[in-house]
């Protein structure tokens, strides 16, 4: 017996404790399983074989996996089953075997020859939904991922009631509005202030409601120190008001973001604040100017450097002679104004002159570039080449392992 993909009824199953089998442990049950075990099933794996991502969820203990071929019997007791195996016939058989015991089973080749399918599914932020094509998986893919993208980005609110009023810092990556995690466009899309800076994504503010209240931290006229004290004060104000704040940072909130400044001010006011993650430009910047930090052989470490003071700074923490001594790389921030300096000191301590470096500017914007040079020449062709911040210096000998679409320099 054959269903009818177009008129599908849409169910939820509670599969909590509920024996589930999957006959096959290909790709299909690599991408099947994991939802079913989220779900609370208890999984019986019938396969003589497995990928290494299905092996190693049975030796965690998982799943539990019968490493024979499937066998009249099997679905005894199951509440739900999956036929995913390489071969027509197997799946067929275990389809007869669930029709006759009443059981819904999914056939991963034929859709239409078992009696349920996977839809597309998608989960955002405790709403888990699927989409149903009639058959057209491409179709209901699509579909799925629009829902989500609107989701996201706020397009859709799928809360009935207003965030609570508090902050959250949001980390919104290295430049490129598409690489701000999904957790930080869901809270952006819920703003009702937004407190932002020159690094962070701009483009971002453009799908903001008009409504919302978006303030340029940048812009505030006051030093340094100060300009930290008005922004924090900004957030608990604002807060306070019964507002939902994000403060909307490039990179990471706590990667030279200053970011837990501003929670500490936050609980110390009593307002309510979380932190968002969000992708560093000392390894974003680098990996898209094909740059790897780290590579199998050639640098067992990294180590991230502020360069807001130069070397010889009273006020720089920073052990110079200790980094010149490593052979990994060094990756160093905010530095195009004193790299000179810095360049000299490594030098000074005895990393070798012809030690690769590679700089990145604008990382993952359009206007990116990547200069590479060397140790010794460094200073003068960033000079000659007129980079300017932002941008992220890499030394050390991953920056000569660029493949030869990026091997000219920029210059």
């Amino acid at each position: 017996m054959t269903s009818h993909s177009q008129h599908h009824y849409f169910a939820g199953l509670d599969l909590q404790g509920r024996r589930v089998v999957v006959v096959g442990a290909g790709t299909v049950a690599q991408r099947r399983v994991p939802r079913l075990l989220k779900a609370g099933a208890s999984v019986v794996l019938i396969s003589p074989e497995a990928t290494p991502a299905v092996d190693a969820m049975a030796e965690a203990g998982e799943l539990v996996w019968h490493r024979r071929r499937y066998a009249e019997g099997d679905l005894d007791g199951a509440w739900y089953a999956v036929a995913c195996t390489s071969s027509a016939e197997v799946n067929e058989r275990v389809v007869a075997e669930a029709e006759r015991d009443r059981v819904f089973c999914v056939r991963a080749d034929d859709a239409s020859g078992g009696t349920a399918v996977t839809p597309a599914v998608a989960e955002h932020d405790g709403l888990l939904f699927g989409v149903l094509a009639g058959g057209d998986h491409r179709r209901s893919a699509v579909v799925k991922e629009a829902l989500l993208e609107a989701l996201r980005t706020g397009q859709v609110d799928e809360r009935a009631e207003p965030p609570e009023p508090g902050v959250a810092l949001v980390g919104g990556g290295p430049g490129d509005p598409d690489l701000i995690t999904v957790r930080g466009r869901q809270l952006l899309g819920r703003a009702d202030v937004v407190i932002t800076d020159r690094l962070a994504p701009r483009e971002l503010l453009e799908e903001l409601s008009p409504d919302v209240e978006v303030i340029d931290a940048s812009k505030i006229p006051y030093g340094r120190a100060a300009n930290q004290e008005v922004i924090n004060k900004l957030l608990i104000e604002r807060a306070a008001a019964g507002n939902f704040v994000v403060r909307l940072k490039g990179g990471d909130p706590y990667v030279y973001g200053r970011g837990f400044e501003e929670l500490l001010a936050c609980v110390e006011a009593g307002v309510a604040v979380t932190a968002v993650p969000g992708i560093t430009s000392a390894f974003a910047a680098p990996a898209i100017g094909d740059v790897p930090v780290t590579h199998r052989g050639v640098a067992h470490e990294v180590v991230v450097v502020s360069g807001h003071v130069g070397p010889k700074d009273e006020q720089s923490l920073v052990d110079w002679p200790a980094l010149a001594r490593l052979n990994g790389t060094l990756v160093l921030m905010m530095a195009v104004k004193r790299i000179r300096e810095f360049a000299d000191v490594l030098l000074e301590h005895g990393r070798g002159p012809e030690t690769p470096v590679a700089v990145v500017q604008e990382g993952t914007m359009h206007t990116q570039r990547t200069l590479r040079s060397t140790l010794r020449e460094v200073a003068d062709d960033v000079e000659n080449s007129e980079v300017k911040p932002p941008a992220v210096i890499v030394v050390g000998p991953v920056a000569g392992l660029a493949p030869e679409r990026g091997a000219l320099p920029v210059g």
